[in-house]
């Protein structure tokens, strides 16, 4: 079996290894490691999980170390790009533990932050820069950061950076950095925008792809329920709360929608059902970003809500299930987000939640990924579950909308309700009592109580004006 020692790394980052408790390298590290050492021009096609960021930060390192250069002023030597946040995140301190002895300094910028304080840390420059293409342009617009010294670029995500709409940002990218340049780019998918981008980054690439391309992972198990979309709700509350079983034993889940509100909405549904469990998209901050994947990591909220944006850069072994609420319309998102568990060696389990609108994109996914859901039976009685009149109907969820037009209901059991039989008819036009009707004192016209009114607009009276109520010119 080959060891990280076979690959032609040097001792500080072996020692790094060593401490980290690594000693065999994965396939992806197993083939990119030593063309990368070499100085070749590199396309990777992996999926998530499979050792991506050793296979191109650890060659890079070492790279850097023997070089020897020094630190470019507003500049950096390895440019990492990544789609999001959590992501560069991940990345920027994996390149700390496997530099830790190298002596090399490791920067990380994206939106969501303060622009000051990554002008701050970037001015002396640094060796690696772990950035999000948004913001490392804002510097560079800002005369704060140039690309001048890289000498290693590395894309991760690249098709992810695309589904963003980062396709300009990277060409702009590729025209700013020094044409003499090593360029190390990876890839879940290789679809024909992303061939076109390697041809343009890219000077004779060696390419190493470690699974068949939008094939999902063996170590996890998929499987499917048919449901409608005002029963999705429900289910999952059943699933969650343990009174509907599904495979595999729960320790941490994941759970996908569409958009930023439809996992807000999850995260409040559950609350109401006694479930606690946090939302991460982009709409929140990054210090609650920050905070909701912590909680996620130490297990004191077990469940996250996410979208497909934020959950990039996900990388938690102990997530067990990964639930699709809401299927995703590109098809190869649906092997990112599988991808979030059977991390690190492990098993996991894939739950898809498909409505009767969704099956275009079961279709879809079905046929990119080859993969076969097994079909799970909803609970029993599980209709009249939804509609809150079975014998195992959710608990009370509080307070409800009825419409737009209406008050807000009271939860189950309150003593105050919205009774409108018991309220006092209100009427149309009360009178003041002790004051007279009519004209408004000093103004011309009228005498009488009442005199001098008319209906004016939205059908309020409204007291008449200089000459018999007409308006004046």
């Amino acid at each position: 079996m080959i060891q990280f020692s076979d690959l032609g790394l040097s001792q500080p980052v072996l020692q790094a290894l060593d401490l980290k408790g690594y000693s065999t390298p994965t396939p992806i590290q197993e083939q990119a490691i030593p063309p990368v050492l070499e100085g070749r021009d590199l396309l990777g096609i992996a999926q998530t999980g499979t050792g991506k960021t050793a296979a191109f930060m650890l060659p890079g390192i070492d790279r850097l170390r023997e070089a020897d250069n020094r630190i470019p002023f507003k500049s950096c030597r390895m440019l990492v790009l990544v789609p999001t946040r959590e992501l560069a995140g991940q990345i920027a301190a994996s390149a700390k533990d496997y530099g830790a002895l190298a002596g090399l300094k490791v920067q990380s910028i994206v939106g969501g932050t303060s622009v000051n304080k990554d002008r701050n840390k970037l001015h002396r420059g640094t060796d690696i820069l772990v950035a999000t293409p948004g913001r490392l342009l804002d510097l560079i617009d800002q005369k704060a950061f140039n690309l001048s010294g890289v000498e290693v670029l590395v894309l991760d995500e690249a098709d992810q950076m695309l589904d963003l709409g980062f396709i300009h940002a990277l060409r702009r990218i590729n025209q700013l950095v020094p044409k003499e340049r090593q360029t190390l780019f990876f890839s879940a998918t290789m679809p024909k925008q992303i061939r076109e981008l390697v041809s343009g980054y890219c000077h004779n690439p060696v390419q190493v792809s470690v699974t068949p391309e939008s094939t999902t992972a063996e170590r996890i198990e998929q499987f499917l329920f048919m449901v409608q979309q005002d029963e999705k709700s429900a289910l999952l509350e059943l699933i969650l709360s343990g009174r509907h079983r599904v495979p595999g034993e729960f320790d941490l889940v994941l759970i996908f929608t569409r958009t930023k509100h439809g996992a807000d909405r999850v995260v409040k549904r559950l609350s109401r059902a006694g479930i606690q469990a946090n939302a991460i998209h982009g709409n929140k901050t990054q210090g609650q970003r920050l905070r909701a994947l912590d909680e996620f990591k130490r297990g004191k909220t077990k469940i996250l809500v996410a979208t497909d944006v934020a959950a990039r850069g996900i990388d938690i072994p102990g997530v067990s299930h990964v639930i699709n609420f809401e299927l995703p319309n590109v098809p190869e998102q649906y092997v990112h987000r599988i991808g979030r568990t059977a991390r690190a060696g492990r098993d996991g389990v894939a739950i898809a939640f498909c409505a009767e609108d969704e099956r275009a994109y079961l279709k879809d996914i079905q046929k990119t990924t080859g993969a076969s859901l097994d079909r799970l039976d909803l609970p029993e009685n599980f209709r009249a579950v939804v509609e809150g009149v079975g014998p195992t109907k959710p608990p009370p969820r509080g307070a409800t909308r009825v419409s737009k037009k209406k008050v807000r209901a009271k939860p189950v059991g309150s003593a105050k309700g919205n009774d409108a039989s018991k309220r006092k008819p209100a009427a149309k036009h009360p009178a003041r009592k002790g004051k007279p009707q009519g004209k408004r004192p000093g103004a011309p016209g009228g005498g009488q109580a009442g005199a001098g009114r008319r209906r004016g607009a939205g059908g309020r009276d409204r007291r008449s004006r200089p000459g018999g109520g007409r308006r004046q010119g």
